[in-house]
C-alpha cells in the first residue's frame, strides 16, 4: 500500500486580482474577456489548449453562436464589471457559419471603437480578430498581445468612477430627470393613478 503523498507548499496558487493587486502597478494582472464565434474562434482557443501553447491566462471566454450577435451593452458591461479589455474575435470574412454575421460585428466594430472613446475607454483595450479554428497558434498571440497591451495601460477603474457620479451643472436632462422623479413621488403619495 502507498499512502498519499502530502501536497508540496511549492505549487502554484492561481492569481488572483484582490484590491492591492490591481492598485500596485508592479502586481496589476489585467482581466479580460472574449466574446468569441462558437464555430472559429472557440475552436481555434479550444486548439491552443489542447495543443499546450503558452499563453496568459487571465482571459475569460464568452461563447456565442456568431459574432455578429454581439451588442455594444456586451462590451459596457464587461468594463462596467471590471474587464480591464475586452477581445472580439470570429470567422473569417466569408468563412461565417450564419452567412454574413462576421461583416455585421466588422461594421459595428467601429462603432464600438467610437462609443467607447466617447465614454472614456481606450480604444486601446479592445481587440477585434479573425480567427480560425485552425488557427490555436494566433489565437495565443492575439491573447498575449492584449494582455501585454492592456498591462501597459494599467487597471480600467474609470467605469466604476462615471457610474456614480451626478450629472453635471450645465447637464440640460438633470432638470427633466429630477422634475420627473418628483412627479414619480407625488403620484406614488397621491395614490397612484386615481383621478
Amino acid at each position: 500500500m502507498s499512502a498519499v503523498p502530502e501536497p508540496t507548499t511549492g505549487t502554484r496558487e492561481p492569481t488572483v486580482a484582490t484590491s492591492e493587486t490591481r492598485s500596485d502597478p508592479a502586481g496589476f494582472e489585467p482581466r479580460i474577456t472574449a466574446f468569441v464565434c462558437n464555430w472559429c474562434t472557440y475552436t481555434g482557443a479550444d486548439l491552443a489548449g489542447t495543443s499546450r501553447l503558452h499563453m496568459a491566462s487571465n482571459v475569460r471566454i464568452i461563447r456565442l453562436p456568431c459574432t455578429g450577435r454581439i451588442d455594444h451593452l456586451f462590451l459596457v458591461k464587461a468594463f462596467e464589471r471590471g474587464a480591464d479589455g475586452v477581445i472580439v474575435s470570429g470567422c473569417h470574412p466569408a468563412d461565417c457559419h450564419y452567412t454574413a454575421g462576421n461583416y455585421h460585428a466588422r461594421r459595428r466594430f467601429g462603432v464600438f471603437r467610437e462609443l467607447l472613446a466617447f465614454m472614456g475607454v481606450d480604444p486601446a483595450r479592445l481587440t477585434f480578430s479573425w480567427v480560425s479554428a485552425s488557427e490555436g497558434k494566433k489565437w495565443a498571440d492575439v491573447v498575449n498581445d492584449t494582455v501585454a497591451r492592456v498591462r501597459d495601460l494599467g487597471p480600467f477603474d474609470a467605469y466604476h468612477g462615471l457610474a456614480g457620479a451626478a450629472p453635471p451643472a450645465d447637464d440640460p436632462f438633470a432638470a427633466c430627470e429630477s422634475a420627473a422623479a418628483e412627479a414619480a413621488t407625488g403620484e406614488a403619495a397621491a395614490g397612484g393613478d386615481t383621478p
